[in-house]
C-alpha cells in the first residue's frame, strides 16, 4: 500500500506495478509490505513485535490505525526511493 505525505493511497498488488506506479506519477510517501489476509496488529502481537500494555491499545479505535515500524516499507521522493 502507498501513502502520500497528504494521506492519499494506492493499493497495488505487486512491488514491480507500486514502484512503476510511484516512478510515472512522481510521487512522496510511503510504500508498505502487508500480508493478505492478515490484520498488521494480530500480525504484530503473533510474531512478539507488540504487546498491548493498556485497555486503550485493545480497542477499535487503535487496532484500525495500527501500523508497525517491523513492516517492510520504502519511503519515496519525487517517484525515486529516498
Amino acid at each position: 500500500m502507498y501513502r502520500s505525505h497528504e494521506g492519499k493511497t494506492g493499493r497495488l498488488t505487486y512491488p514491480e506495478e507500486a514502484e512503476w506506479w510511484i516512478l510515472k506519477h512522481r510521487l512522496s510517501g510511503v510504500l508498505t509490505e502487508y500480508l493478505l489476509n492478515v490484520g498488521v496488529y494480530d500480525w504484530a502481537i503473533e510474531n512478539e513485535l507488540f504487546r498491548p500494555q493498556n485497555n486503550k491499545e485493545n480497542s477499535a479505535e487503535f487496532i484500525g490505525g495500527f501500523s508497525s515500524a517491523s513492516q517492510k516499507h520504502f519511503h519515496y521522493e519525487d517517484g525515486e526511493l529516498a
